[in-house]
């Protein structure tokens, strides 16, 4: 193999502006026994790129979840709502019995209005014919 082409690769290599095939080249290069001596030291490298090509990790990992749900926050959340809701239903129980008050009042008042305008006109009606006694008696 033309070692200025080596030479080239490497540097783009380094350099990382090599492709795969170009990467097979010198891996194919180095691995093999007839390396010139002043690329030697590179031979490490690219038998630990082969040697880890082959290794495989064989234990599970167990990934936790990042999002853990404390209970006891959760516990005092449910609590607020349900005295939230409860308190919000109690004042509508509440504000829809004083409307019934209410209503229940102006009713009795308008009984009461009632009874008194017939009573008004009783009176008005006495008055009359007490009015028209005095003018037949007096005269």
């Amino acid at each position: 193999m033309d070692i200025k082409r080596i030479e080239s690769l490497l540097e783009k290599y380094l350099n990382a502006e090599t492709n795969l095939q170009e990467e097979t080249i010198l891996n194919n290069y180095f691995t093999n026994n007839n390396v010139e001596s002043h690329l030697k030291v590179y031979q490490p490298l690219f038998s630990y790129f082969n040697k880890t090509k082959k290794e495989t990790y064989t234990k599970t990992i167990k990934l936790e979840s990042k999002r853990k749900v404390n209970k006891k926050w959760l516990s005092v959340a449910a609590s607020i709502m349900l005295m939230v809701s409860v308190y919000s239903e109690y004042y509508i129980y509440q504000k829809n019995q004083a409307k019934e008050t209410y209503r229940q009042t102006q009713q009795a008042f308008e009984l009461l209005s009632t009874t008194l305008n017939k009573g008004s006109n009783a009176v008005g009606q006495l008055k009359t014919l007490e009015n028209t006694k005095n003018k037949i008696f007096k005269q």
